[in-house]
């Protein structure tokens, strides 16, 4: 049984302690609203009134918690109650430059840290499902890779560089976030035409998503736009889209139209439209 402690226990952060405690953990939780820490000691978890009192004893310390400064602040919070030897895991999106920075400093300082955000809602964090990245040294990681296992379906180990899963989060999040805004583009077209919108997703299932980022992304990323889909004739299409969507609000096509007419008028009209991607390879 090992004596952990979580700094954070929002929605995720509260469903990886519950998680921890019935695994059979000794677990010791802190808030800043201590409500959300009381609710958890129905599931054996302990609830500490600082930072510092929930770390004391700890073989690991994970925080969850919402960006680089409360990060850092609940750190020099906690700081003076680390055991020698305790590992600070750290699940917070965070900025890459600040990650590496942070990460030099406690290295330097003889504290363990890695950081290793998710991909995973609380559902899935209580049923150890979803994806982890971790990034930091590879001898530590593989000190706690047992441990990390057990919170995930799936465990990535990234490198030694201390800021790549935290680039690697935000990639991941950018797909998640542009691909609401395009499925709430999709609802307001369906609404347009009088489709009910589930019937509308369910089409979405047609398309392999998985095949066209392989393919269609790939070749962006190495620059290749040879034309299968003319950026000219998906202007077109999206010009049909916009004017059935009338004055409807869109989250993402107009600013692609935007995007698309400079293209064309510098010329790439006849490139594939994953040209709309150009500005970010380096051609030769």
């Amino acid at each position: 049984m090992a004596n952990i402690s979580f700094l954070g226990t929002g929605l995720l952060g509260g469903a990886f302690a519950e998680a921890a405690a019935k695994r059979g953990d000794s677990v010791t939780a802190w808030n800043r609203s201590a409500d959300k820490v009381n609710a958890l000691m129905q599931f054996g978890v302990k609830a500490a009134a600082t930072p510092a009192d929930a770390v004391r004893g700890a073989s690991r310390v994970h925080l969850v918690l919402k960006d680089d400064a409360v990060v850092e602040e609940v750190i020099a919070m906690a700081r003076t109650a680390l055991e020698p030897g305790t590992i600070i895991i750290d699940h917070t999106t965070t900025l890459p430059v600040l990650t590496a920075k942070r990460a030099e400093q406690l290295h330097t300082a003889g504290l363990k840290y890695l950081h290793c955000p998710v991909f995973m809602g609380p559902p899935a964090a209580r049923n150890a499902q979803g994806s982890m990245m971790v990034a930091g040294p590879s001898a530590l990681f593989e000190s706690v890779k047992a441990d990390l296992a057990k919170m995930t379906g799936r465990l990535v180990y990234i490198g030694e560089r201390s800021d790549l899963a935290a680039a690697n989060k935000l990639l991941g999040n950018a797909m998640i976030i542009g691909l609401s805004a395009v499925m709430a583009d999709v609802l307001t077209l369906a609404q347009a035409s009088d489709i009910h919108g589930e019937d509308a997703i369910k089409l979405l299932g047609m398309l392999d998503l998985n095949a066209m980022v392989g393919g269609r992304g790939l070749n962006m990323a190495k620059g290749n736009f040879a034309p299968s889909f003319e950026l000219v004739m998906a202007r077109k299409d999206v010009r049909l889209m916009l004017e059935t969507s009338g004055s409807r609000s869109m989250a993402t096509l107009p600013a692609i139209a935007a995007r698309m007419d400079q293209l064309i008028a510098a010329g790439h009209g006849a490139e594939d439209a994953s040209v709309l991607g150009i500005d970010a390879v380096v051609r030769p």
